[in-house]
């Protein structure tokens, strides 16, 4: 049975009439706590497990489609309508929603908080992120409101960098290809999804390994990212510690890593949700919405983050999915 304060307190009601005190005592601190996390932006979920399955029931403002879909990770595989296969974390999930449940299959409470619930950061309000974003500029309404289900990934440092490396002038179908081409090579085998390979694996197949994986030109800056992870130029905790510029820039120092990639990494994998970062479809999406004529990208990521601020990110991801599925500015 999910603990509640109702139930608490009809427990206090009946079995425990003598000891109210620590049930009022109880109580008062499941008040307190969900003031914290009110206060905080962060929301209770209703979870439990059934048949080996870890369930959350009324999870608002999470479309698992718009999430996996929306550009920002390319290691999964679509099973069903909302039913994927996710290799993340150096674990396979299968995850699926049906009418007002998501469903982690095969996983017990104890990953689903070590591992999961972070990972798709189920526990932001995202309902105030949205609030508070629109009423900077309630242009985003529509793309916010259209794309309501879409939450921002705290993916694999490591997968997240090689993945936007790839990804440089590359369709999400194509290096989604590219992803699996490395994991099925050189990564450990799964069950309908493999792991991805990490730097030891990757260095030792090579710039030709890429090549044959179809990473083309893009060969040689993953090995360069390799290289550098495993000196510890790339080191994830420091890089987590850091603040975005120093982030940033500590990414550009890979060869053939921009202004562009080097935002992506740093919004989906180090948690920097100021980030703002700037491909073909945000250019002309803000193009469309705010300066009316061709713009230079430096000055479009500038606009971005001084207009919105510390959530530049989420708004990012609104204006990018919005924009490409409706071929703004095209």
């Amino acid at each position: 049975m999910l603990v509640t304060s109702h139930n608490l307190f009809l427990h206090c009601n009946t079995k425990l009439k003598k000891n109210k005190d620590l049930c009022y005592n109880l109580l008062y601190k499941i008040f307190l706590k969900r003031i914290i996390i009110e206060r905080i932006g962060r929301i209770i979920l209703d979870r439990y497990t059934e048949d080996g399955n870890f369930i959350i029931e009324k999870q608002k403002d999470f479309i698992l489609s718009q999430t996996l879909e929306c550009g920002q990770c390319f290691h999964f595989v679509k099973l069903d309508e909302e039913d994927y296969l996710i290799s993340a974390k150096s674990r396979i999930l299968h995850i699926a929603q049906k009418e007002n449940r998501t469903i982690f299959y095969n996983t017990d409470e104890q990953t689903f908080d070590k591992v999961w619930k972070h990972y798709f950061d189920l526990e932001r309000d995202y309902g105030k992120i949205k609030s508070i974003l629109i009423e900077k500029d309630d242009r985003l309404t529509t793309a916010i409101e259209a794309m309501s289900g879409v939450r921002i990934l705290n993916q694999d440092f490591f997968e997240t960098l090689i993945s936007f490396i790839i990804s440089q002038n590359q369709q999400i179908v194509r290096i989604k290809q590219i992803v699996a081409a490395i994991s099925s090579r050189y990564g450990r085998k799964g069950e309908g999804i493999d792991y991805f390979p990490g730097a030891t694996e990757i260095l030792a197949a090579g710039e030709q390994g890429m090549k044959d994986c179809k990473a083309g030109f893009r060969a040689k800056y993953i090995i360069d990212a390799c290289e550098k992870y495993a000196a510890g130029e790339l080191d994830e905790k420091k890089l987590l510690a850091a603040d975005y510029d120093e982030a940033v820039e500590i990414l550009k120092s890979v060869k053939g890593i921009g202004s562009k990639v080097a935002n992506c990494i740093a919004l989906f994998s180090l948690d920097k949700r100021n980030a703002f970062p700037v491909d073909v479809w945000i250019k002309r999406i803000m193009e469309a919405m705010y300066f009316h004529k061709e713009t230079p990208v430096t000055e479009i990521e500038k606009f971005g983050k001084e207009k919105y601020g510390e959530l530049s990110g989420y708004a990012q991801q609104y204006l990018f999915y919005y924009g490409k599925t409706l071929n703004i500015g095209k």
